[in-house]
């Protein structure tokens, strides 16, 4: 038996820490602002009842309880377990509990193994005691928690709801108590209309005691959930103030100076605080919460959260005004959108045409993939309607359909294994609940006989796909550079613009086709990572969780790390040349190449255009058809060059190899190794299919950049940019005399206007509609608004350890890949181009991704301890903030950062420009 801390398990907190510990263990997962704090599991519980009740006294009396008696067996019951004698184990998981909270006052919170659940709260009928001191006062709050599982209310509770008595059982949370100067709660809907639309917030002075026990009349604030704005304001009376008693254990009460009761409790900037913090409470448990928070020395403090239980069907307005859009919908397909690592690949505004273009791409491929896998036609006629739908487009941001994903997953077997995988490996916010997830198929069949047979006959062709991977991937290889040479050598420029529209045809029909059985690679990661995580968790239970990625990385072999390597080597010829240097640094990007010209530094011209050469199609948003590679314009390659530093030598893939020398020998080591083996070459193989990938975009870009001046030639759009604001079913049209007008002036125009408001949102990362996504207020509900998120002063946060070790440097928080000088890279997101500024990073944030992203790859083969999927990184953390980074954990705790917000805003408006994160300090005043 051991306490259960934020670090523990998730599948330990969910078995063992009772409904308000496992929520406790979720918040802190993701990163919110949790008191420190440890639960004493219920297997503790269990045990101390167990040898408590050898003669079976407590048994027989829960089984003689009525609602007539319930009052004395329950007095009975606590005389019986308060005075009960610990054991050494038990007594030991209290201490090492209180110990790990490390603070003197504490609150002993109960936490019962049903509650806070989605259908019975049981709220308020267990034992909370604050303010308790001292180790042996703990151990005897505990008792007296365990004691409320049978206490007079709770067994009323359990009675009324047809519980039996004999399965109450009792987890105790062990919490740092925060001194608070106002708290209260937040509930992310309305419970008493049961408006989704609206945030409540009730707030009192002092300790939430008060509050919950309606002594004190509370301030009520109404805010509209989607933006933050307060719809409406309720002064309480909060004639009184409930604080910790500094002599003793418990609670004091003083009365509220009177100016203090006639103003409104909450300031403007803590109202925007607390609705952020119940936006992504809500966000990671997916249901509207009731949430239990606290304001001390300036950081908002989560205590607690749990669903809000028997929430009312929205109450609508009776007015004739009534619009669709003011109904929520509670009928229509339901769909969830989540950006995931999408963002690696199309970020922020996104051109119609790229992500048109890119969502034909998916489902061409995916179709290809599922012939390629013998699926007969009468299913794939059913994966061909939802298959082109892999994609959503949103205010310009392109999202995954996920539930489509786990369709295409589920045509490959092992799909309990690979859907877990797979929400790991493309960074979801929340993974999707067992019962949901089982009832997603990519097919149906009229009868089971049938529906076996055709799964044996896909199930026997994925096999022989994945014991034939290699070779398939190297004749795929083989074939593609051919053809790529063929596409790419051509100036399309010359050509005549329908000549270039039938070499584009025939670019997607060659590639798509022989790439659609590539696919099964991404199924063999799955397979393969998920059996090295099995192993690991059985052969290894104790293992860290960055040993699955570290010990799957493909090694420098990888060919995505040469570019890193040749734009370090391109640096280290600056710094050895002082003229050469200095005009690097300090001529402008876009006059950069020719001022080398002029300089007559032909040599390193040379280099650069060799660079160009080979890796010209690898460059910032090189996926986004709407922006020039290196090819096209080479000032970017300045300013990646001024971004990189010599080569860092440290693998994790040896610190992987290490960790198991030491843990794992013999047999088990050599069928770790396979296993090892196959998932390493999977994912260097996906490395290499992912370099073709962006050629084949870079050939594409070519060829839309002709068509684009060809319609303009025409003047059927203005300028040849322009091209990029239609459909890819317009352009086709254009060409094959399919178009619904011819009016492309008028729908650029549409779509620039249509882009100027778009940019001018914030976003979601994750976000559910049902039946038309773009009415009935679903994207209001999502989150699609003006303005961004605020901070609301967390000191720690949490995401998915991606590459160990243990950094403390300076954030540069910024959205472009710059020179950070030894600091912490902190990015929203990654894309490929990002590879250029890993060198000069000392540790790596990515708050969407995954351990299995480009940039988190190559990052692990350069040792750069890397956390991904932090929740709300660029949010809460600021360029100057020093932070304690733990890869290996993938806790990061800001240890300092009390600047001025113009003071950051100047730190950050360095960063952005490239300055480095030096400038970043001086800005800070350091």
């Amino acid at each position: 038996m051991r306490a259960i801390v934020d670090d523990s398990l998730p599948g330990e907190a969910a078995k063992l820490a009772g409904g308000k510990g496992r929520n406790l263990h979720e918040l802190s997962r993701n990163g919110l602002a949790v008191p420190r704090w440890a639960v004493v599991g219920l297997d503790v519980f269990q045990e101390f009842i167990t040898a408590l009740d050898e003669a079976g006294r407590i048994g027989d009396l829960l089984a003689e309880v009525t609602p007539d008696n319930v009052k004395l067996i329950s007095r009975q019951l606590a005389e019986i377990i308060e005075s009960g004698e610990l054991s050494d184990d038990a007594a030991s998981v209290i201490g090492e509990a209180y110990a790990y909270v490390g603070r003197p006052r504490v609150a002993v919170r109960s936490s019962g193994v049903e509650e806070d659940g989605a259908e019975l709260s049981f709220a308020g009928q267990f034992a909370t005691f604050l303010n308790v001191s001292g180790l042996p006062d703990v151990m005897a709050h505990v008792k007296k928690c365990w004691a409320s599982a049978f206490s007079e209310r709770s067994l009323h509770y359990r009675l009324r709801h047809g519980l039996p008595p004999r399965d109450a059982g009792i987890a105790v949370v062990v919490q740092d108590m925060v001194d608070a100067g106002r708290s209260g709660v937040l509930f992310t809907a309305d419970p008493v209309t049961g408006n989704r639309r609206q945030y409540v917030i009730s707030s009192v002075y002092g300790l939430g005691e008060g509050l919950v026990s309606g002594a004190v009349d509370a301030d009520t604030v109404v805010l509209d959930g989607a933006t933050g704005a307060v719809d409406d304001t309720v002064l309480g009376d909060k004639r009184e103030r409930y604080h910790l008693d500094p002599a003793g254990s418990g609670y004091l009460v003083a009365e509220v100076p009177r100016a203090d009761r006639e103003k409104l409790s909450l300031e403007p900037k803590e109202i925007a605080r607390l609705h952020e913090a119940g936006a992504r409470v809500a966000a990671v448990f997916g249901t509207p919460q009731d949430i239990e928070w606290a304001l001390a020395d300036d950081t908002l403090w989560i205590l607690q959260a749990r669903p809000i239980t028997a929430l009312p069907d929205a109450i609508q307005p009776l007015q004739d005004d009534v619009t669709p859009d003011d109904v929520t919908p509670s009928e229509g397909e339901l769909r969830i959108w989540d950006n995931a690592n999408i963002i690696e690949s199309f970020s922020g505004i996104v051109s119609p045409l790229t992500f048109s273009f890119a969502a034909n791409v998916y489902g061409r491929v995916y179709e290809y993939y599922a012939r390629g896998l013998r699926v007969p036609p009468t299913a794939l006629r059913e994966i061909e309607e939802w298959a082109p739908h892999m994609l959503g487009y949103f205010h310009g941001r392109v999202y995954y359909n996920l539930l489509h994903w786990y369709r295409m997953v589920r045509i490959a077997p092992l799909y309990k294994l690979n859907r877990k995988v797979l929400e790991v490996a493309i960074g979801v916010e929340e993974p999707l609940d067992d019962e949901m997830a089982e009832t997603i198929y990519p097919y149906t069949f009229s009868s089971s006989l049938r529906g076996r047979l055709t799964r044996a006959r896909t199930v026997a062709a994925f096999v022989r796909r994945f014991l034939t991977m290699n070779r398939s991937v190297e004749r795929f290889m083989a074939y593609f550079y051919k053809a790529y040479e063929e596409f790419d050598n051509v100036d399309y420029d010359a050509m005549e613009g329908q000549d270039v529209y039938r070499r584009f045809r025939a670019l997607e029909k060659d590639l798509l086709e022989k790439w659609g059985p590539m696919q099964t690679l991404d199924a063999a990661i799955l397979w393969s990572i998920g059996a090295l995580a099995l192993l690991n968790k059985a052969w290894l239970p104790d293992a860290p969780e960055w040993l699955t990625w570290s010990a799957a990385s493909p090694g420098s072999r990888v060919e995505s790390i040469e570019p890193a390597r040749a734009l370090s080597a391109l640096a280290a010829t600056v710094r050895d040349d002082a003229e050469l240097s200095r005009l690097i640094q300090e001529t402008p990007a876009v006059d950069t190449y020719q001022a080398l010209r002029d300089g007559g530094h032909t040599a390193f011209l040379a280099s650069v255009d060799e660079y160009v050469a080979a890796y010209g199609y690898r460059s910032l948003d090189e996926l986004k058809l709407e922006v020039p590679d290196l090819r096209e314009d080479p000032s970017s390659l300045f300013a990646m060059v001024r971004a990189a530093l010599p080569e860092v030598d440290a693998h994790s893939g040896e610190k992987a190899d290490a960790y198991l020398d030491e843990h794992l020998r013999g047999p088990r080591r050599t069928l770790y190794d396979i296993v090892r083996r196959k998932a390493q070459t999977s994912l260097y193989n996906r490395e290499r299919l992912r370099f073709c990938r962006t050629r084949a975009f870079g050939s594409a870009k070519r060829m839309l950049r002709a068509m684009g001046r060809d319609l303009a030639r025409m003047r059927a759009i203005d300028h040849w940019n322009d091209v990029f604001f239609l459909r890819l079913e317009e352009l086709r049209g254009a060409y094959e005399g399919t178009t619904a007008h011819t009016d492309l002036r008028g729908l650029v125009e549409l779509r620039k206007r249509q882009r100027a408001e778009d940019e001018a949102l914030s976003a979601p990362s994750r976000f559910i509609t049902r039946g038309a996504p773009y009415w009935r207020g679903n994207l209001e509900r999502a989150g699609f608004a003006k303005g961004g998120a605020a901070r609301t002063g967390v000191r720690e946060l949490r995401g998915t350890p991606s590459c160990p070790g243990v950094v403390e440097a300076r954030a540069v928080v910024t959205d472009t890949p710059v020179d950070v000088d030894g600091g912490v890279l902190v990015t929203y997101r990654t894309d490929p181009g990002w590879v250029a500024a890993l060198p000069s990073a000392s540790a790596l944030i990515i708050e969407r991704g995954s351990p299995l992203t480009h940039v988190a790859i190559v990052a692990r083969e350069l040792g750069i301890p890397t956390v991904v999927q932090v929740r709300g990184a660029v949010t809460e953390l600021a360029t100057g903030m020093r932070l304690r980074l733990d890869g290996g954990t993938g806790a990061i705790t800001i240890l300092d950062g009390d600047t001025s917000p113009e003071a950051e805003a100047e730190a950050e408006a360095e960063a952005e420009t490239g300055a480095g994160a030096e400038k970043a300090k001086d800005a800070k005043g350091e």
